[in-house]
């Protein structure tokens, strides 16, 4: 982890499950944290008094006391999708850096819109991915940067989840805050994979299969994926995701001289041509706070 001389004095917008696990994670880090909340924004004041009193936050429900105050140097943003574009733009006129989970927008425009409000203003706008952070994809990523597999050919991704049984009400089982099945709340995570670990895509073709809408959702969505790799090479991808299956993260990635896999957070396995797999188990680490270091 990054050691840092001092903390940047942040808001915290949005105290849902999220919010308070970024404040916790930043507070457990002690002084080697990146980032040190003094404030925070949610207009549920009195649901949310006693955790902003427990955690030394000074709560009030307007962005604007936030924006307003020259002490703040960082905004982090888990707050619904359908605000995110109004509430960077107002972090970038306010010179504010700003950190905002992911998904970054709903529509290109406003992600387009919001970037380009963020480099007009010179500040700093990062989005929440924090899987990317897990030990399984750094070494999936060290591993294929290294060059170990040779030419990178293929990737794969799932990521499912029981959110649909197990979450009821909140913007999963909304439309308009969580479109295409599960892409939004999960399959976003893999997209994120994809283009950590190879680049961006070029061309997607995806399908949407519904079998109950919300609430309590039952559906899925694959899409096949052409990435560009640099230097004119192309990698072919498939992703997947469904919403009402256990809890599953894999991320396969295929190269001419091996392939490597990431089994949830901590577990990789490597394949060579006449070995056995081999199976490793890592360290785990809060990548949470890794996002923001």
């Amino acid at each position: 982890m990054t050691n840092h001389a001092r903390a940047i004095d942040s808001a915290i917008v949005g105290l849902g499950r999220w919010g308070r696990g970024h404040v916790k994670s930043m507070q457990a880090a002690g002084e080697a944290r990146a980032l040190r909340f003094v404030r925070a924004i949610d207009p549920a004041l009195e649901a949310n008094r006693a955790f902003a009193d427990e955690h030394g936050l000074r709560l009030s429900a307007d962005l604007d006391d936030a924006l307003d105050d020259a002490a703040i140097r960082a905004i982090v943003l888990a707050t619904p999708h359908s605000l995110h574009r109004a509430q960077v733009e107002a972090c970038a006129r306010a010179g504010k850096a700003v950190f905002c989970e992911k998904p970054l927008a709903l529509t290109l425009i406003d992600a387009r819109a919001m970037i380009d409000a963020c480099n007009r203003a010179g500040v700093v706008l990062g989005v929440g991915h924090l899987r990317r952070f897990w030990p399984s994809m750094r070494a999936l990523r060290q591993v294929v940067e290294s060059g170990e597999l040779g030419e990178v050919l293929h990737i794969e991704g799932h990521f499912s989840n029981e959110h649909s049984n197990n979450v009821v009400g909140g913007w999963r089982e909304s439309p308009a805050e969580s479109p295409g099945a599960g892409l939004t709340g999960a399959g976003l995570h893999i997209v994120d994979a994809f283009t950590c670990l190879i680049g961006p895509a070029q061309r997607v073709v995806a399908q949407i299969v519904e079998r109950k809408p919300p609430p309590a959702p039952l559906d899925s969505v694959c899409a096949l994926y052409r990435l560009d790799a640099g230097e004119g090479r192309q990698v072919s991808g498939v992703l997947a995701s469904v919403r009402a299956s256990p809890m599953y993260w894999r991320v396969h990635v295929f190269g001419a001289r091996g392939s490597i896999e990431a089994l949830g957070e901590h577990e990789i396995v490597r394949h060579a041509s006449g070995r056995a797999p081999a199976h490793e188990t890592l360290a785990p680490n809060d990548a949470m706070r890794a996002q923001l270091d």
